[in-house]
């Protein structure tokens, strides 16, 4: 029996980029190996590059094209979601180059532009090409400079198209923010700059709009008349890694909440847009963020917390202080959740819940949105005891899907009702694994699709909600809590002191 959701004649015809290059600057360091070159795999693997598609990699290396290309080979076997096919890899590595050179050095950037030249009459490139800054934000102003100086980032001397992909975090507060978007809007048009929260490209995170705007079934009581509050939580099991240097100076507000966060909060609570052309969905996603309100008294209404040592699936963990690279005075927060409003007709009066933070007990990102109970409930209290609230949760990350919590009586001659779940999965569902989402996001970028991009207007109004929070905590110390736990007590405080609880992830 035919499959309607495999049947290849029932989808679309696949978005295959013109011939292009993609330029990753920092091709060594760990988001390349890890997650960009593993992604170009897949997506030759899946027939979606262009015939003579190149990579060129720059870096500080004393190495020439073979030494990438090895580099190369073993990133993309060990991080490759897709089957691993020596074929494929054959055609792929024909076209993998390599820079070596230092920011500064005016010859290496002078080798590049000269490569991508030579590619028209190699590659049939008509100067089709995307740089990837998989570098600190620090070495962002030296980069761009070169790419001016040497012609590299303008469309018209190229002949095709010339894009920037800029990873996060988009400055450090709202004033940093606006100098970076200032020099990259110097260097590249508004249209051509591409910054990447990978949040974004998650399969189900996309679904948000599919479920929201596809569905007559949820937009009528997708509004404060029916829904009590929304949690947005994001629970990392792990600790900083080898991000001392970057963490310390941030913290989780600056780390993920104010793009990861308000991004998917954006997302959940957006109007409903004219088309899905990039512009009216971030016009939408815009205007949610310039509505979200923080609490007028932070310190009551917010929650910083720091891991101390503890226990994390069976194993100890230490503690943040004793983290390699960590100052013994540091103040900076691990965890975060705080009570945002949106002042809205539709949300008026709704309380969102977000948290974030690391050492928790496992991985889990999701928006639980909880309804309401029913006005009237015609039942003896005994037999709704174990009844709760009705909810619908999307899952992020781990096991990507949906659950929807409603009640039902349980089988017998009397009428007791209990919560029960509907869940849905992707895997199960559509019995194949979702693209990972730097694959859907390089693709992106490559065809020039905008929509899962946040553009300037956004990146600094989500600042516009961060910098009050973080001027409320300077000088602050956070609440501590130990390795393995769900935050620090006052979180749970937060939600208990208005009759509510955090859900369990």
């Amino acid at each position: 029996m035919r499959n309607p959701l495999r049947d290849p004649q029932d989808r679309r015809l696949p978005r295959i980029p013109e011939p292009c290059a993609l330029v990753i600057f920092g091709v060594t360091g760990d988001l390349s190996r890890k997650k960009l070159i593993p992604a170009v795999y897949d997506l030759a693997n899946r027939g979606l590059l262009p015939p003579g598609f190149v990579v060129l990699g720059f870096a500080r290396r004393d190495w020439g094209d073979g030494d990438f290309e090895s580099l190369a080979y073993e990133a993309a076997k060990k991080g490759a979601r897709t089957p691993w096919r020596e074929d494929v890899w054959a055609r792929l590595a024909e076209n993998i180059k390599f820079v070596a050179g230092s920011f500064d050095d005016d010859a290496a950037f002078d080798t590049l532009a000269s490569s991508l030249d030579e590619l028209r009459a190699t590659h049939g490139i008509a100067g089709n090409a995307a740089f990837y800054f998989s570098i600190p934000p620090v070495a962002f102003p030296i980069v761009l400079k070169q790419l001016a100086r040497t012609g590299m980032a303008d469309n018209g001397k190229s002949g095709g198209w010339r894009r920037v992909v800029v990873e996060k975090p988009f400055g450090y507060d709202l004033e940093t923010a606006k100098e970076l978007n200032r020099l990259v809007d110097s260097v590249f048009t508004a249209d051509d700059v591409f910054r990447i929260d990978h949040y974004l490209g998650k399969e189900t995170v996309q679904n948000i709009l599919a479920l929201r705007f596809a569905n007559s079934l949820f937009e009528p009581v997708w509004n404060s008349k029916y829904v009590d509050h929304v949690q947005i939580t994001m629970a990392e099991d792990v600790g900083i890694g080898t991000r001392a240097g970057f963490y310390d100076g941030a913290g989780a507000a600056r780390d993920v909440l104010q793009n990861h966060l308000l991004q998917l909060m954006a997302m959940f609570a957006m109007e409903e847009p004219t088309s899905f052309d990039p512009s009216e969905i971030r016009a939408e996603k815009l205007k949610v963020l310039k509505a979200i309100t923080v609490p007028k008294d932070i310190q009551a209404d917010t929650v910083r917390g720091q891991y101390l040592q503890g226990w994390v699936a069976g194993e100890r963990a230490v503690g943040y202080l004793e983290e390699k690279n960590i100052p013994a005075e540091s103040r900076t927060e691990t965890y975060v959740a705080v009570k945002l409003a949106i002042q809205n007709r539709r949300w008026a009066g709704v309380p969102f819940y977000v948290r974030c933070g690391k050492r928790l007990p496992r991985r889990v990102t999701e928006i639980a949105i909880v309804f309401k109970k029913a006005p009237h409930l015609p039942f003896d209290p005994a037999d709704v005891e174990m009844l709760g609230h009705n909810q619908l949760v999307v899952r992020v990350q781990p096991d990507e899907g949906m659950v929807l919590k409603f009640g039902s009586k349980v089988p017998g001659t009397t009428m007791e009702v209990r919560d029960i779940a509907m869940d849905f999965q992707y895997g199960e569902a559509f019995t194949e694994s979702s693209p990972e989402a730097y694959e859907r996001l390089v693709l992106d970028v490559l065809v020039g699709d905008r929509t899962l991009f946040p553009d300037a207007a956004e990146v600094e109004q989500s600042w516009q909600v961060i910098d009050p929070l973080e001027e409320a905590w300077a000088g602050t110390t956070p609440e501590p809590y130990r390795a393995g736990e769900w935050g620090p007590r006052a979180a749970d405080e937060l939600l208990a002191r208005e009759g509510r609880s955090w859900r369990r992830a």
